[in-house]
């Protein structure tokens, strides 16, 4: 809910001096289906410009980037390229929803089976690998039944390599707030002992979220009781 300019304005009030959009990333499907959970294709122009005219307005206050959450979906991937690359993107955040095309899959919050994180955990490294993404958003959002040795395995493997490679992973607020399945208590306690770094993510699905202070800090406070390490701005972008 919003238009852009309200959530420009809520995070200058809750004293935030760097905002990144990253709103659903559209994907063009051959087939003509039309998502109901992203932005639609033709959307991107009008986004692009509303944004640059407010980080031209409001540059004395805040910073503003724009970018995309998105998944890493292999046969999408050289459409969504073709797509993008004539846009003033400036980051991409990888939250993987789903490992297909969402018309053939379930969405990850629906339930999977702790063995089922090897795939999962397989295309979230892939999807890294490429270099498209600046950090991995709600890494423990899949519903999995089982806390099991599967599920230890699998997401220590995933917290070795974000510590390999410098990236960071979030810890989401509305996830959080909201009280979902995430963030996770077990996959955090994995993510602390690899020693990986984490950074809050409102996950601003309303504005307000940008000018809830209370929030936001109780969200860094329980990331931190686990002994992350919480960073504030993404590498790259300052």
């Amino acid at each position: 809910v919003g238009d852009d300019r309200q959530f420009v304005e809520e995070a200058i009030k809750g004293g935030l001096k760097i905002l990144g959009f990253a709103d659903h990333v559209p994907y063009v499907y051959k087939n003509g289906f039309v998502s109901t959970v992203r932005m639609k294709p033709s959307e991107a122009d009008e986004y692009f410009y509303t944004l640059s005219s407010l980080r031209e307005e409001y540059k004395k206050d805040i910073k503003i980037y724009i970018g995309f959450e998105a998944e890493y979906i292999p046969v999408l991937m050289q459409t969504q390229d073709d797509f993008l690359k004539d846009y003033p993107l400036d980051y991409m955040i990888m939250g993987q929803h789903y490992s297909e095309p969402e018309y053939e899959a379930r969405h990850y919050m629906k339930g999977m089976e702790s063995s089922e994180l090897v795939e999962y955990v397989d295309m979230v490294i892939e999807g890294l690998s490429s270099g498209r993404y600046r950090y991995l958003a709600h890494p423990d959002m899949p519903k999995v039944a089982e806390k099991d040795e599967c599920f230890t395995r699998e997401f220590t493997r995933l917290c070795k390599f974000l510590k390999e490679n410098d990236i960071p992973f979030e810890t989401n607020m509305l996830g959080f707030v909201t009280k979902r399945n995430y963030p996770s208590d077990e996959f955090m306690r994995i993510a602390a002992s690899v020693g990986v770094k984490t950074i809050v993510g409102c996950d601003a699905h309303n504005p307000v979220f940008l000018s809830d202070v209370e929030n936001q800090n109780a969200t860094r406070r329980y990331a931190e009781s686990f002994g992350l390490e919480v960073i504030d701005v993404l590498p790259g972008l300052t």
